[in-house]
């Protein structure tokens, strides 16, 4: 019996996850910023809103299938880019992208990934989205979204709330950085988790080297252990740009000739703003707590935002996803879809491709469970009737 047979949820998986990994990569993938406050208020907002079950009614042919961008999916669901994949797993992005396209979900390639985008056009299948962070040099990142476009990827989602950086203190103490610091500490780590270091340093090392970050600008793509004198300037927190503009929107509009997203939206000024310059959709997430320790929920403005957009283009929610229930008090409240990063990443992290299967199969069983319970059977009739009004976000 595999430890994914006794992981009967998230939360389940997320301590299968725990045992295999290195403190410090295990705590990068799970914690937030600072103190935890966003992180633990994701979760917290989403599960003090409550549902109201419908009773005697139809419930006999309950069915999560869905549209996101004009095609279909099995669930309103994408995965999130969730860029420490790679040492959640050998060649993790691979994993996930083939369990979202075997489970027919989107799934979203992150910027610091470990595996080329070219390997996952040719050999993943399904529905792939793009992630951007954009650099000081800014044609870098033109360049890295031509070439998702040659890829066959069908949509772009650039990453806009990253402001000078994320005060990730627990990262510090655990010596988890860019690079990676290998000390007395990080090496004792290693070493207890055996398993780990065979199948996954241990597979990038017989491979080629230790992983990088393939889809960097060339110059960038530094092992995980380089010098860190010579990485320091050519970290994505010290490179990424900070003088932005709308203008920035337009062009990447030009450039890209897919779905253009903008993740990291909270206000519903900026949603707005999007729709005027011909973007997509949005998605509202706060990093899932990881960068200002101080931002409300998603879920807490997404009334907001939905009743400012009119439903002018597309919404999807991300951060504190962790049961089916939760994607659909989303839906209810006005998303089109949602966003699982750690969720998902747990699962890949416990099992590989076969541990994210789990992980989505988990979420869509809930998902399903809980439309019966609230008498709806397809996702386009989930309406906040379901919710209970007194536990809506004020």
């Amino acid at each position: 019996m595999s430890r994914l047979d006794h992981c009967y949820n998230i939360a389940d998986l997320r301590s299968a996850a725990k045992k295999r990994l290195p403190r410090g990569v295990f705590d990068y993938i799970d914690k937030g910023t600072e103190d935890m406050m966003s992180l633990g208020n994701n979760r917290k907002a989403i599960t003090d809103i409550k549902l109201l079950n419908k009773v005697i009614t139809d419930i006999s042919d309950v069915k999560l299938d869905s549209n996101i961008f004009d095609r279909a999916a099995a669930m309103p669901l994408a995965i999130a880019p969730t860029g420490t994949a790679g040492l959640a797993w050998y060649e993790g992005e691979f994993e996930l992208a083939k369990a979202a396209a075997k489970t027919g979900v989107p799934f979203t390639l992150a910027t610091g990934s470990n595996t080329p985008m070219e390997k996952l056009a040719n050999e993943a299948g399904g529905r792939l989205w793009m992630q951007l962070y954009m650099w000081k040099e800014k044609h870098y990142s033109d360049e890295l979204v031509r070439k998702a476009a040659r890829n066959g990827f069908e949509a772009l989602l650039w990453t806009v709330d990253i402001g000078h950086g994320a005060n990730r203190e627990h990262n510090l103490r655990n010596g988890f950085a860019t690079p990676y610091v290998l000390n007395t500490k990080s090496v004792i780590d290693m070493l207890r988790h055996p398993a780990w270091l065979s199948t996954v340093m241990g597979r990038y090392f017989m491979n080629g080297g230790m992983p990088r970050h393939v889809n960097y600008p060339k110059g960038y793509q530094m092992p995980i252990t380089g010098n860190v004198s010579k990485m320091e300037d050519k970290k994505p927190t010290t490179k990424r740009a900070d003088k932005l503009s709308w203008d920035d929107v337009d062009r990447l509009r030009d450039i890209f000739p897919g779905k253009l997203l903008i993740k990291g939206i909270m206000r519903a000024d900026d949603a707005s703003e999007a729709i005027e310059h011909g973007v997509d959709g949005i998605v509202i997430s706060n990093h899932g707590g990881r960068n200002m320790d101080s931002a409300p929920a998603p879920i807490q403005v997404l009334p907001e935002i939905v009743k400012a957009v009119e439903g002018k283009m597309t919404i999807i929610v991300d951060s504190g996803v962790r049961r089916g229930s939760d994607l659909v008090k989303c839906l209810a409240l006005g998303a089109d879809a949602v966003l699982a990063g750690r969720a998902t990443l747990y699962g890949t992290a416990a099992g590989g491709e076969a541990g994210a299967i789990k992980a989505i199969n988990l979420l869509k069983d809930e998902m399903k469970r809980t439309m019966a319970y609230i008498g709806t059977q397809r996702v386009t009739d989930i309406s906040s009737d379901a919710i209970w009004k007194n536990s809506l976000p004020s």
